[in-house]
């Protein structure tokens, strides 16, 4: 079963090829996480400095996400194909999470930050 999934993610990465580092992370998140996962959180951008910066859409699922780190990075990294350092959660609307997003938000790139700010 593991060799079609590898299959299946590896088909995917050269299919999103010509997107951009943001969109290819984006279309692979659910890859990663899978389907129930990626629906309790949202990609808001890729900063600077190579870090995604996700919102976890549902209290309690944060520390889930932050568990997971690591493989949920380096799957995104080998279907994306592309070059990420890690992944930061956030929690929804927390002004303590608004907070810690305001110097992520400075150095993510103008389309990022246009989509963050309408949600």
């Amino acid at each position: 079963m593991q060799a079609i999934r590898d299959v299946l993610r590896e088909g995917l990465g050269r299919s999103l090829r010509p997107l951009s580092d943001e969109d290819r992370l984006a279309a692979a998140w659910v890859v990663a996480c899978g389907p129930a996962l990626a629906a309790r959180a949202e990609i808001l951008g890729l900063d600077e400095d190579r870090v995604l910066h996700v919102r976890v859409l549902q209290p309690g699922w944060r520390e889930q996400f932050a568990q997971m780190r690591l493989t949920l990075a380096d799957d995104l990294r080998k279907i994306a194909g592309v070059r990420l350092q890690t992944i930061h959660f956030e929690g929804q609307g927390s002004s303590r999470e608004r907070e810690r997003a305001a110097p992520a938000a400075k150095s993510m790139r103008p389309a990022a930050v246009a989509r963050r700010k309408e949600r």
